[in-house]
């Protein structure tokens, strides 16, 4: 009814993550749109097993609308990565504390640097 297994694609693909090509039947596919079930119209990527294997399976559900709501003009990678923190853990204000974490963060940096120079 479904055929056999032994008809398999043995055709490669490329690991997106680490560039090797391996058996498409020995890697994993991979849906940037999160419905591997919906199949119509779409081209996959594929991970090889290793690299599929790094990943973390989570639901990315509202992941890109936190991201588009903490992100902001000039913020450094750690100021963002802060508000990031803050949002997924449930902390009230995320600038708020990202602001504060800067600030101790440079706090230490010169509580380091003086006690270098003693």
């Amino acid at each position: 009814m479904w055929g056999s297994r032994g008809g398999r694609d043995r055709r490669t693909v490329v690991c997106i993550a680490c560039g090797d090509s391996v058996l498409r039947e020995d890697a994993r596919e991979y849906d940037k749109e999160g419905d591997r079930w919906n199949r119509r119209d779409k081209e996959f990527e594929y991970l090889c097993a290793d690299c599929d294997g790094d990943l973390s399976h989570q639901p990315r559900d509202g992941l890109e609308s936190l991201i588009c709501s903490i992100e902001a003009d000039g913020l450094t990678t750690e100021e963002f990565l802060g508000r990031y923190v803050d949002a997924v853990t449930g902390d009230d204000d995320p600038a708020e504390a990202s602001d504060e974490r800067s600030r101790s963060s440079r706090d230490r940096s010169n509580r380091d640097r003086s006690d270098r120079d003693r």
